[in-house]
């Protein structure tokens, strides 16, 4: 796997300061994508164990909260298979431990153009990796960006078909209710003064 970039100290994709990561490949070619240098999965540098030791390095600090994953694609089956075992590396050194107010120490945020129902045994992109993927996961901010939804106002998305699931509270609810996280989605409440535009 290739990846395209890294930011560091990234306050754009997901809450809090963050490093994020955003890999090389992307067969959806979205209309308006902000990223399409990133759709061929030759771009960027290779995906190496230094460059994983690196990212981990960064998010050991009291100021960073987390990862985020985006691309490209991270759910391309490619990129799936290539994220897995790093991704599992950042959980185990970070475990969804929670601080004294109940938000999690470090969380890992994934944009992808995939809807939650793809990523399930019988989508398009399901893999025999991607549980173990969505398992390590908090926040999934799913489906396409649309050019005619784009909406400047969106805090974490581009267009207003895209969701942000909150993992975490979906796989308890999918839990209670017997049923599958596509059946059990569970929206992320952003702060009220972003999810109003007021103070």
């Amino acid at each position: 796997m290739n990846y395209a970039e890294i930011k560091y100290f990234d306050i754009a994709n997901g809450e809090g300061v963050r490093t994020s990561l955003f890999v090389s490949g992307c067969r959806r070619g979205c209309p308006g994508c902000f990223n399409s240098g990133a759709w061929s999965f030759l771009a960027g540098k290779p995906f190496t164990q230094e460059v994983e030791d690196k990212i981990i390095e960064s998010l050991d600090h009291p100021f960073c909260e987390g990862l985020t994953i985006l691309g490209g694609e991270p759910m391309e089956p490619e990129n799936q298979e290539g994220l897995v075992g790093f991704v599992e590396r950042v959980r185990e050194r970070f475990p969804r431990e929670v601080r004294p107010d109940g938000s999690p120490e470090k969380t890992i945020w994934c944009f992808t153009g995939d809807t939650l129902d793809e990523l399930m045994p019988d989508g398009k992109h399901h893999t025999a990796v991607t549980e173990r993927l969505l398992g390590c996961i908090d926040i999934l901010v799913d489906g396409p960006f649309v050019q005619d939804l784009y909406d400047i106002s969106l805090r974490f998305r581009g267009s207003s078909n895209q969701r942000l699931i909150d993992l975490n509270a979906t796989r308890a609810a999918a839990a209670e209710r017997g049923c599958s996280l596509a059946e059990a989605v569970k929206l992320w409440q952003d702060e009220q003064v972003y999810a109003t535009h007021s103070m």
